[in-house]
């Protein structure tokens, strides 16, 4: 299967853009696995002060590839996930939210440093209506984001918040016209590469380590319940097999 990810270096900032229009951008196993291999490549790599994550027109991500999650009763999620690598980052990260941002996408918007959006961008949590749980940090992220209430609202409903919103709830730090997105995010990132490296890192390892108090403790017990579900999902489904089976 097809790795859908453009990458695009302009000095010391690369932009990796989500590339599957067609499919609003959903990410597929082989798509995640290189997306965290890209990742452990740039925060290795001195020359790259800023990395940009968005998506081709005209959504960010639909997060999950979710008809190859469900179709393949032998899917085994990669070892880690795009989330959980950005958040160890040392190079400070920004999402460029251009569109529709669903689910596991929420959760790589939270994992960056920060986030700015467009006026058409949109925020959706599916996990609940798909008959799925959350399992890169969403659970923990979203309340410490925009509050538990909102949060449950989000998970329960799944209804969608526009980008103002977002924006009022704390979910992203600013909302620019469409058309000014990449120009004002260029400036943010040109900004960034231009201070200190160390004073860079620090910030971004401080800052962490907040999130990581907060957060931490929740992100396990999210890891601690997904894993019981996806046992109690296979479990479910060799059940309704056999009865088909039976019948």
């Amino acid at each position: 299967m097809a790795i859908h990810l453009d990458l695009e270096r302009e000095g010391p900032v690369l932009t990796v853009t989500f590339a599957r229009p067609e499919a609003r951008n959903a990410l597929n196993r082989e798509t995640r696995v290189a997306l965290v291999d890209l990742l452990d490549d740039a925060d290795r790599d001195p020359s790259v002060r800023v990395v940009v994550v968005t998506g081709s027109e005209p959504a960010f991500s639909a997060g999950v590839d979710a008809k190859q999650l469900l179709s393949d009763p032998a899917y085994a999620p990669p070892p880690i996930d795009p989330a959980t690598r950005l958040r160890g980052m040392a190079t400070p990260t920004i999402a460029a939210v251009n569109g529709a941002c669903v689910s596991g996408a929420i959760e790589i918007v939270l994992a960056c440093s920060f986030a700015i959006a467009s006026h058409r961008a949109e925020f959706i949590d599916t996990h609940a209506l798909l008959g799925l749980t959350p399992g890169w940090g969403l659970s923990a992220a979203l309340p410490a984001a925009i509050g538990v209430a909102r949060a449950r609202q989000m998970t329960l409903t799944g209804l969608p918040i526009d980008a103002r919103t977002a924006l009022a709830w704390g979910l992203v730090n600013e909302v620019v016209d469409h058309s000014q997105l990449r120009h004002r995010v260029r400036r943010l990132a040109e900004r960034i590469a231009g201070t200190p490296v160390a004073a860079a890192t620090n910030a971004v390892g401080m800052y962490r380590a907040v999130d990581d108090d907060g957060t931490a403790r929740a992100r396990q017990r999210e890891r601690d319940v997904s894993a019981a579900w996806e046992v109690e999902a296979v479990s479910s489904q060799e059940r309704f097999t056999a009865g088909n089976e039976g019948s």
